[in-house]
């Protein structure tokens, strides 16, 4: 991809407002379509036009395997604290209304911590797919 000059330059322009549209989705699907899923996958689409663009080696020295371990247990662990904080809070497992003293303000507060939770999930399982089946072509051309 090193000397296809116009992608490397299409790609350049495309991934910010690719990681934008992926915060804006992440922090507005509570309000109306999108939320965490979507947004870790549109996070994905965007790393991963970064490592098409400047290769699989460049990719992975950004964002080591180490560090996309971290994103899938630290997304997970999100998402069940906030289900324990609900219930050491007098509420059951991921029953938001105790998180805050209104009622709506818990209730966003918690779909808004639990849809980040899933994003940094759905984030880091996609780039270690990634990972792992580009990782598979280069091992197999050896």
């Amino acid at each position: 991809m090193k000397h296809h000059a116009i992608i490397r330059i299409a790609a350049k322009f495309l991934i910010p407002p690719i990681l934008l549209f992926a915060l804006y989705v992440q922090f507005h699907g509570d309000f109306g379509p999108g939320g965490g899923f979507q947004a870790g996958v549109l996070f994905a689409v965007g790393f991963i036009l970064y490592a098409l663009m400047s290769g699989l080696s460049d990719a992975q020295h950004a964002l080591p395997m180490s560090a996309v371990r971290i994103c899938l247990a630290s997304g997970v662990l999100i998402y069940a604290g906030v289900g324990v904080v609900c219930m050491v809070l007098g509420g059951r497992f991921l029953e938001y209304d105790v998180l805050a003293k209104d009622g709506h303000s818990g209730q966003h507060l918690g779909i808004l911590l639990v849809e980040l939770g899933v994003g940094i999930t759905v984030f880091g399982v996609m780039v270690a797919v990634f990972y792992a089946f580009a990782g598979r072509s280069r091992e197999a051309d050896r």
